[in-house]
């Protein structure tokens, strides 16, 4: 089963669902991670990852995820990939984001999430293995490891 045009259009959808983040800065961040958790109505995951930025700077972060909404599976994201935007620091870039995002897959997981923190954004993007389906809103925290 080819997932990948469903998840596009649904995360589409969910950008344009998306709070819009003013850009409150310019430095130029990745954010290379790993993910695995499951959802039943309830979502919850848990990872870690490395915040690389263009100006040198680097972090080892944890990443929890909390939310819910119509969504049901299990998957295991690994090297998954984000942008950020709007920020001045990598410091800035800690904290809670709110999300909106779209999953599909079976055997393999896609994910897309857009998210936004004041003026700071964050897209994500992830394939990996595991079975889900749904749209769902969450609390995505990211803290020093």
């Amino acid at each position: 089963m080819n997932t990948k045009p469903f998840v596009l259009l649904l995360a589409l959808a969910a950008a344009s669902l998306a709070p819009t983040a003013q850009a409150g800065g310019n430095l130029d961040c990745q954010l290379r991670y790993n993910l695995s958790g499951w959802s039943l109505i309830y979502k919850t995951a848990s990872g870690n990852g490395t915040i690389h930025c263009t100006n040198g700077s680097s972090m080892p972060v944890r990443i929890q995820l909390k939310g819910g909404g119509l969504t049901v599976g299990k998957s295991k994201i690994t090297d998954g990939r984000g942008s950020f935007t709007g920020a001045s620091s990598v410091g800035e870039l800690l904290g809670t984001y709110a999300s909106v995002g779209a999953h599909a897959g079976a055997v393999k997981s896609s994910n897309a999430q857009v998210m936004t923190k004041g003026d700071i954004s964050l897209a994500l993007s992830g394939t990996g293995k595991g079975w889900d389906l749904g749209v769902d809103g969450a609390a995505f925290t990211i803290s020093r490891r």
